[in-house]
């Protein structure tokens, strides 16, 4: 554990320095040849409108598909990506002179604003480890196929853009290796601290490496004393320490579970699949798939060729940002432990109808909710009052296109905040460690703005 830890705090004088990584970032970007272009629907070969399923899908079926998804009753409609498979976000870790190192990937994904970004060890869909498309099988897949035979940190299978993805999950996993491992110029050793710091720059890191990290287990490690007094002299920040280990004393389960299970409970919201071409505000204009009124995504259509991937070249749709998100997390001190205002949200794709959020997630072109926390948030952003980390990163690279979102935290007082609208709960960090150490309970934009803790 103290290895872990030893991570978290250490960026100036590990197996390679921060500067050289930025190197290594900056060469693999320049060295790797990619030619991404869009191209109009009417040019695409492969990916084709079925009329008997009313998806768009590739020929062998797999991969994924493109519905029309309706809200029962109303008048919202809107595609949705089918992907019922579960893929791998996996990370390699190992320590080195008690310090725990990740293995992390230079890797480019289709959609990626800037090319290369910092990626899990491996990451890949069932289809591809399994060669469905004919390719390659992705490095250091053994590893994770035989996790087994190794210490396992992390295994846990998490969702993925509710407002986008019908239900999707991916397994994240961090396993733990005492052997050599050969390290391939596509990869690095890195710390936990050089990721974080990797993450105050404009998408840099992925989104995949953020929920991965987001999964370590902090809620079930006892260390004792000794160590324990060692742990705080590393953290700057005493009150995220306490709230990490110690927590605030109280059981915030009840209540949390209580607005969730009431949510799943008298909701009588329905969902149901219609055929993507029958949706009333959608239509292909200019060989893009669009909506007639303002929604946050498009469908646009790519020819991708990227060296080094398990397929060399291929056609896919992606969805493409219309603007960009706020995803944002207000923080304070209380007794000295660091509280996080979060609640919860619902989502059309959501495996099990809601999860718990940030303290405001907003998409591109929403308003904000109009209650004391949003106003108080919205009122610091735009001051730039009390803003820890205000950073643009990506969503998933290989399912959208140049989507990034703005990942805000900020810090305030308690007494600022005022009574909490009823729907937003001041919890400790340990709670929410806990929570999501249990499947499909804590949603992306949350899972992604710990990820960002800095000790």
């Amino acid at each position: 554990m103290l290895s872990l830890f030893n991570s978290w705090g250490n960026i100036g004088q590990p197996l390679d320095t921060f500067d050289h990584i930025l190197s290594w970032i900056n060469q693999r970007n320049q060295a790797v040849q990619v030619d991404i272009r869009k191209i109009p629907y009417e040019q695409e070969t492969l990916w084709r409108y079925d009329e008997a399923t009313g998806t768009i899908h590739n020929p062998s079926g797999s991969f994924f598909s493109i519905a029309g998804l309706k809200k029962t009753g109303e008048d919202w409609e809107q595609p949705v990506l089918l992907q019922n498979e579960i893929g791998y976000l996996g990370i390699l870790c190992k320590e080195f002179d008690n310090v725990l190192y990740f293995l992390m990937q230079a890797k480019i994904e289709p959609g990626n604003v800037n090319c290369v970004q910092i990626s899990p060890t491996i990451q890949a869909t069932k289809s591809n480890f399994t060669q469905r498309h004919g390719g390659t099988k992705p490095p250091y897949l053994d590893y994770f196929l035989n996790a087994e035979q190794h210490e396992i940190l992390v295994d846990q299978i998490q969702s993925e853009q509710s407002s986008r993805f019908w239900k999707k999950r991916n397994r994240n996993i961090i396993v733990c290796v005492e052997e050599e491992v050969e390290v391939l110029p596509s990869h690095r050793w890195m710390t936990l601290g050089q990721i974080k710091a990797l993450m105050r720059y404009d998408n840099l890191v992925n989104m995949d490496t953020r929920t991965v990290l987001s999964c370590i287990p902090f809620c079930q490690m006892t260390p004792d004393a000794p160590t324990l007094a060692a742990l705080e002299a590393q953290f700057t920040d005493k009150a995220l320490f306490r709230s990490i280990f110690y927590g605030d004393g109280r059981n915030h389960l009840p209540e949390l579970y209580r607005c969730i299970n009431n949510y799943k409970m008298f909701d009588e919201t329905q969902y149901q699949f219609t055929p993507l071409m029958d949706l009333q505000h959608w239509r292909m204009h200019h060989g893009e798939f669009v909506c007639d009124r303002p929604w946050p995504f498009k469908v646009v259509f790519c020819d991708i060729a990227i060296e080094g991937r398990e397929v060399k070249r291929w056609t896919q749709p992606l969805f493409e940002a219309v603007g960009i998100a706020t995803f944002g997390l207000l923080l304070c001190e209380v007794d000295g432990v660091l509280k996080f205002v979060v609640r919860p949200h619902a989502e059309p794709g959501c495996f099990d109808s809601i999860e718990l959020g940030p303290t405001v997630q907003c998409e591109a072109g929403e308003a904000l909710a109009d209650d004391a926390v949003s106003r108080l948030f919205a009122d610091k952003l735009s001051r730039k009052a009390d803003v820890l980390f205000d950073v643009l990163l990506s969503e998933e690279g290989g399912r959208f296109y140049h989507e990034q979102n703005r990942n805000v935290l900020i810090r305030v007082s308690r007494e600022e905040m005022g009574t909490l609208p009823p729907d937003c709960f001041l919890v400790d960090f340990k709670t929410l460690n806990h929570l999501i150490q249990i499947n499909n309970t804590v949603n992306i934009q949350l899972r992604n703005l710990l990820s960002v803790l800095e000790a």
